[in-house]
């Protein structure tokens, strides 16, 4: 899980959420709201492209899922649950994008809460997802920093899911290869072949491994999690790679 920047829906599909919300406001308990918030979403043609659509350009890599960062994303998901909070069914700050497996297979209708009643989980767009989990990159599997980082393991299922684990292995070798791609093209002038390999980088899937790297790079343990790795360690620390693969817009 990456942090994620949340971007303006289109005018008229925020106002129509806000339609839907009106309607589903105007029922007389909390049953009632939960069963309008359930039909008007089963009949939601007229905004679901447009959402779909803004949280696909959100999305982390080539339209992944916002919770494994591997699967493709093609469900939206109610970070609090619509049979929880139905007044949050159309709130457009309450969607997310996720895959199949992660909506319907391991998050469902999850929602831990506190002791005070907070959420555990971590919405990756108003929060960063690194200040509750840290990836051990040669291990490919996330350590829990914070009760939050802890259920988000949980609920995901991040590290009981062997292919994301053995995915992330993988996705640090690649990244590590493509870091001395970019070095070497950069070097030789090739600066077309430089771009595109930062392109290719930020397009994969589990690209929590590459923020991770780069994050990771400058935290005043670097030297022990990059241990026996240190010409990667000097790479991520490049002034130059970082300028090209961190300001890549």
């Amino acid at each position: 899980m990456i942090r994620l920047r949340r971007i303006a829906l289109p005018q008229e599909t925020a106002t129509r959420l806000g339609e839907y919300t009106e309607k589903i406001a105007e029922q007389t308990t909390e049953k009632a709201r939960k069963t309008k918030a359930k039909d008007l979403w089963g009949a939601r043609r007229s905004v679901r492209p447009a959402l779909l659509a803004a949280l696909t350009e959100m999305a982390p890599g080539h339209a992944r899922c916002m919770y494994c960062g591997d699967s493709q994303g093609t469900d939206i998901d109610h970070f609090d649950p619509k049979s929880r909070t139905p007044l949050r069914t159309f709130d457009w700050l309450n969607h997310l994008l996720a895959c199949s497996f992660c909506n319907s297979n391991q998050k469902r209708s999850l929602f831990p809460l506190d002791g005070d009643g907070a959420p555990l989980l971590v919405d990756p767009t108003p929060r960063d997802p690194l200040d509750h989990l840290r990836l051990v990159l040669p291990l490919g599997e996330y350590k829990a920093r914070t009760p939050q980082g802890q259920a988000c393991i949980d609920v995901f299922g991040l590290n009981s899911r062997p292919v994301l684990v053995k995915g992330r292995v993988d996705a640090y070798a690649t990244s590590r290869h493509s870091l001395e791609l970019w070095r070497i093209a950069t070097d030789k002038g090739q600066h077309d072949k430089a771009r595109e390999i930062v392109q290719v980088s930020w397009n994969r899937p589990l690209v929590d491994v590459l923020v991770t790297m780069f994050h990771q790079s400058e935290h005043a343990a670097a030297e022990a999690l990059f241990a026996g790795e240190d010409d990667v360690l000097a790479l991520l620390r490049d002034p130059e790679l970082r300028e090209g693969f961190l300001n890549r817009a």
